[in-house]
C-alpha cells in the first residue's frame, strides 16, 4: 500500500473512530470517561472527542505501520503533535460556518474529516524525520498536562460559548445555566 493511500485510509478510520468515542461518555458515564470522552455537546467538548480520537488512532496506526513493515521515527511525537494542530485548526475552520450559520451537521463533518485528513498528511512529514531524542518522555509530559487542562475545563469551565452545551444549557459536566 502506498503512503497517500495510507494516509487517506487513516484519516476515513480515525474520522468512523470519532463517531464511537463521542458516545463513550453517554455509555460509561464516570469521572475517567469524563477525562477523555466528551461530558456535552459543547464545541470544547468536541475539541476533548478529536483530540482522544487521533491519539487513540495513533496507536492503532502504530501497530498497522508494524504489520506492514513501513519504518517510522518519532510516533508518540507525531500523533500528539496531529492531535494538538486538530484543535486549532478544526476551530479556525468551524467557528466562521457556526457563528454565521449555525449547527449543520453537513459542515460539521466535512471539516472534521479535512482536518483529520491534513493532520495526517501533515502527521507522516514528522513521522519519517529522524528520530528526535526524547520524544517519547517529552510527549507523555505533554499528553498527560493536556489532558489535565481538559478535565479542569471539563468540571471548571469558563462561562464561554465555546463551553457551552445548547441542548442541555449547561457548562462543562454539570455546571446548568439556571434561567428567570
Amino acid at each position: 500500500m502506498n503512503l497517500k493511500k495510507m494516509i487517506i485510509l487513516n484519516a476515513i478510520l480515525t474520522f468512523l473512530l470519532c463517531f464511537l468515542t463521542h458516545f463513550m461518555y453517554d455509555l460509561c458515564p464516570n469521572a475517567m470517561f469524563a477525562v477523555f470522552f466528551p461530558v456535552n455537546e459543547s464545541i470544547w467538548e468536541h475539541m476533548k472527542m478529536l483530540y482522544t480520537t487521533i491519539l487513540l488512532y495513533g496507536f492503532i496506526e502504530h501497530f498497522i505501520m508494524k504489520k506492514y513493515h513501513i519504518d517510522f521515527n518519532n510516533f508518540l511525537l507525531t500523533t500528539l503533535i496531529k492531535a494538538i494542530v486538530a484543535i486549532p485548526l478544526y476551530l479556525l475552520l468551524f467557528l466562521p460556518f457556526f457563528y454565521n450559520f449555525g449547527e449543520n451537521m453537513i459542515y460539521t463533518f466535512i471539516i472534521l474529516f479535512t482536518v483529520i485528513l491534513i493532520v495526517n498528511f501533515m502527521g507522516e512529514k514528522i513521522l519519517m524525520m529522524k528520530p528526535i531524542k526524547y520524544q517519547k518522555e517529552i510527549s507523555i509530559i505533554f499528553i498527560i498536562l493536556i489532558y489535565i487542562i481538559m478535565t479542569i475545563l471539563t468540571y471548571l469551565p469558563p462561562r464561554s460559548d465555546i463551553f457551552f452545551d445548547t441542548e442541555e444549557a449547561k457548562y462543562g459536566i454539570d455546571d446548568y445555566l439556571i434561567k428567570d
